[in-house]
C-alpha cells in the first residue's frame, strides 16, 4: 500500500476494503490526483484475494463526492479535458467489472462525477439526508463519466433525460423510488448498514456471486436470447466448483456452508 496517499483512506475490515474519499474541505470534489488514488486503491483491493467486497464512501458529513473539482476543470485545456474524461471512464469501467462486490455508501452530496461513480458500483446505500443529481448542464457541461448511459440503463431514458436535462437534485427517498439507490438508512448509519449488507453477501459462495454479477452486467447489453445462453454457460462454470458441492451438501445436512472460493 502506498503510504503517500493524500486524498484516500484505505482500511481492511476482515474481508471488506473500505475506501474513504478524504477531501472534505471541498466536499470531496474529484481532481486528477483523487481519481488516480481511487484507481490505485481499487487495484489494491482487486488484487487482494482476502478482499471480497469493497465499500466506497466519503469523509465528513456533507458529501460522498460533490462532483468534479470545477476550479481545476475550469483551467483544463481540451487535451487535459480529454485525458480527464477517459481516465474517469477507465476507472469506472474497472469499478463496474470488479471481481468483488462494490457498494457505494452515500453520506451527503452525491453529485456529478460522484453520482457517476456510485452508478458504477453494484449497490448503493444512502443516508436519509443525501441529495443526488447530475448538475453538469448548469455549468455548460453534461455527464461524461457514464452518467448518460448507466443512469438510462438503470431507470429508463425518460427519467434519465429529466435528471440530466434539468440538472435538478433529488432526495435519497426519491432516488429509492426511482431505483437509483437500493436502501435508505437513518442519518449516521450508512457505513454500518453498508458493512452489514456486505457481510450478508459474504456469507454466500464468492464464485456464485461473481458469476451472477458477470451474467447481469454482460447480459443487459445483449438480446435476451443471447443473454440466456450467457447465463447458462456461467451457471455451468459455477456448477463445476467445490463451493457449489459444499453449498448443496450443507443445505441437505442442515449445516452452515464453508465456502473456499474454489
Amino acid at each position: 500500500m502506498d503510504n503517500s496517499l493524500k486524498y484516500i483512506i484505505y482500511e481492511k475490515k476482515n474481508n471488506i476494503a473500505i475506501i474513504t474519499v478524504n477531501r472534505p474541505e471541498v466536499l470531496n470534489a474529484i481532481n486528477n490526483q483523487l481519481l488516480s488514488e481511487l484507481d490505485y486503491t481499487v487495484n489494491v483491493a482487486e488484487e487482494d484475494d482476502d478482499i471480497r467486497a469493497i465499500i466506497i464512501t466519503g469523509s465528513g458529513e456533507k458529501a460522498f463526492m460533490a462532483g468534479g473539482d470545477i476550479a481545476a476543470m475550469k483551467e483544463m485545456s481540451l487535451m487535459e479535458g480529454e485525458r480527464f474524461v477517459y481516465a474517469g471512464h477507465t476507472f469506472l469501467n474497472k469499478l463496474e467489472n470488479s471481481r468483488k462486490t462494490v457498494i457505494a455508501a452515500l453520506n451527503g452530496y452525491t453529485l456529478g462525477g460522484g453520482l457517476e461513480i456510485a452508478l458504477a458500483c453494484d449497490l448503493r446505500v444512502a443516508d436519509e439526508n443525501v441529495q443526488l443529481g447530475l448538475p453538469e448542464v448548469t455549468i455548460g457541461l453534461y455527464p461524461g463519466w457514464g452518467g448518460t448511459q448507466r443512469l438510462a440503463r438503470l431507470v429508463g431514458t425518460g427519467v434519465a433525460k429529466q435528471l440530466v436535462f434539468t440538472g435538478e437534485r433529488i432526495t435519497a427517498n426519491e432516488a429509492k423510488q426511482l431505483g437509483i439507490v437500493n436502501k435508505v438508512v437513518s442519518s449516521g448509519q450508512v457505513l454500518e448498514e453498508s458493512l452489514a449488507l456486505a457481510n450478508r453477501i459474504l456469507k454466500n459462495s464468492p464464485i456464485a456471486v461473481m458469476q451472477a454479477k458477470k451474467a447481469i452486467n454482460n447480459g443487459i447489453e445483449i438480446s435476451l436470447e443471447k443473454a440466456l445462453v450467457l447465463e447458462a454457460e456461467a451457471w455451468l462454470v459455477n456448477f463445476a466448483t467445490e463451493d457449489r458441492v459444499e453449498g448443496m451438501r450443507a443445505f441437505v445436512d442442515k449445516e452452515k456452508p464453508n465456502y473456499k472460493g474454489r
